[in-house]
């Protein structure tokens, strides 16, 4: 007679590509994000968490990092010391010919393409991914990746009206080179979580949200932000079809604390869920409807 079996111990992968803010790392943002893969991985047991941290490739000098200063108490400067700092792109602020008023100034993202094409070689390499998660600049480009791999993002590209030198192409190096086809590198992303997320603004970004997102985001605003204003957190929404909101108490930082924690953990099981690659649950695929959790103290 044949000893019992045993209950399979069979465990899926969740791959989620982690994008960290200006002036940081990959190292220091997975060192940042600990709590969070700790719970992700006690609320999942039957998945293997499995988050890719790659670094900008835009080096940051002294000069680029807000309220950094090399001089020492003793008034000498450190040699050696500058931290390593790094981001997906540079902020240009270009005025137009016709005025220097705030309003008539172009924003542009110098490097765009480059931390793009970083990202890009990150899902080549490590992918295919579940979700993407992002934090500050990190967290804007986590939405634009987000959009690159839905259905028709680059028809819309070629077919977006106005002036082609000066909107942004879309990125080659997110398109396919095995699909004859020209498809994206990889599937839609399950999910998206912002953390003081912004829009790139202006026209020459709006074919990155027009049409709008897709993919299900969860968007954590800081109710003391003074780094991103909560209105720039809010253009990033409002193109989001399927967005879920989430206001802590605190400033421009990844809260930590167990409610917040548990909010993002609450919201991957929902995605994943919707697809059916947890718990075994058959979902329908559709988006839901939007849904602002404002001070919340409970998960979803």
């Amino acid at each position: 007679m044949s000893p019992p079996s045993k209950p399979s111990t069979c465990t899926t992968t969740l791959k989620i590509l982690m994008l960290h803010g200006y002036t940081q790392s990959g190292p220091l943002f997975h060192s940042k994000t600990r709590a969070l893969h700790k719970a992700l991985q006690k609320s999942l047991p039957n998945h293997s968490i499995d988050l890719s941290y790659p670094t900008g490739p835009i080096s940051l000098s002294p000069s680029d990092i807000p309220g950094y200063n090399a001089t020492s108490a003793s008034g000498t400067e450190q040699q050696g010391s500058e931290p390593e700092a790094f981001g997906w792109w540079r902020r240009k602020d270009i005025p137009h010919p016709s005025g220097s008023k705030q309003e008539e100034t172009e924003i542009t993202y110098t490097g765009l393409q480059e931390g793009l094409d970083t990202i890009a070689q990150t899902i080549q390499n490590e992918g295919p991914f579940d979700g993407v998660l992002g934090f500050s600049q990190g967290a804007c480009a986590a939405a634009v990746v987000a959009s690159l791999l839905e259905p028709g993002r680059q028809d819309r590209f070629l077919s977006f009206s106005g002036d082609r030198k000066t909107q942004e192409a879309f990125p080659e190096s997110f398109v396919s080179a095995t699909d004859p086809k020209g498809g994206a590198i990889q599937p839609p992303l399950k999910f998206a979580i912002i953390y003081s997320g912004f829009r790139a603004p202006g026209a020459r970004y709006a074919a990155f949200y027009d049409p709008p997102l897709s993919t299900p985001t969860l968007h954590f605003l800081g109710a003391v932000d003074c780094v991103v204003e909560e209105a720039r957190s809010r253009a990033l929404i409002e193109v989001c079809e399927d967005a879920k909101v989430v206001v802590h108490p605190g400033g421009h930082f990844l809260p930590s604390q167990r409610p917040w924690l548990d909010a993002a953990v609450g919201f991957v099981r929902e995605c994943l869920e919707s697809k059916g690659d947890a718990g075994g649950a058959n979902g329908d695929g559709k988006g839901k409807e939007e849904e602002r959790v404002e001070d919340m103290d409970v998960p979803f």
